[in-house]
């Protein structure tokens, strides 16, 4: 059930960055495509940070988890978009994402030789 979660995102964000492509004429190299993902993301981050009080210098407001979803939303939008810019398919990453999970685990559970990462020390 979840990959195929994964699998409709993916689709629809390939349909919608097809029609973007073709409605504004873009064509950038897959480097210069990435390099727009990663900026995109970073702002999106920065509206994620907006949303949850980080400017200590103001007085906090409630956090609107509507608000802050959308902007979660927009950071996975560009980042399937980057994906998708990459070659990196919905299983690919799935797979991906279980192997560096197993390692991260690992880690922190000191059975690897990396240092400075486990837990229970």
């Amino acid at each position: 059930m979840e990959k195929d979660m994964l699998k409709k995102i993916f689709h629809l964000q390939e349909r919608f960055d097809r029609a973007v492509v073709e409605k504004r004429g873009l064509n950038f190299s897959q480097e210069v495509w990435i390099q727009k993902e990663v900026l995109a993301i970073m702002s999106e981050l920065a509206e994620i940070l907006d949303e949850v009080n980080f400017k200590w210098w103001k007085d906090p407001k409630e956090i609107d988890r509507e608000r802050l979803l959308e902007e979660i939303v927009d950071v996975l939008h560009f980042f399937v978009s980057m994906c998708l810019k990459a070659g990196i398919g919905p299983e690919e990453l799935y797979r991906a994402y279980i192997r560096k999970n197993q390692e991260n685990f690992a880690r922190q559970e000191g059975r690897t030789d990396r240092e400075g990462y486990a837990w229970n020390k």
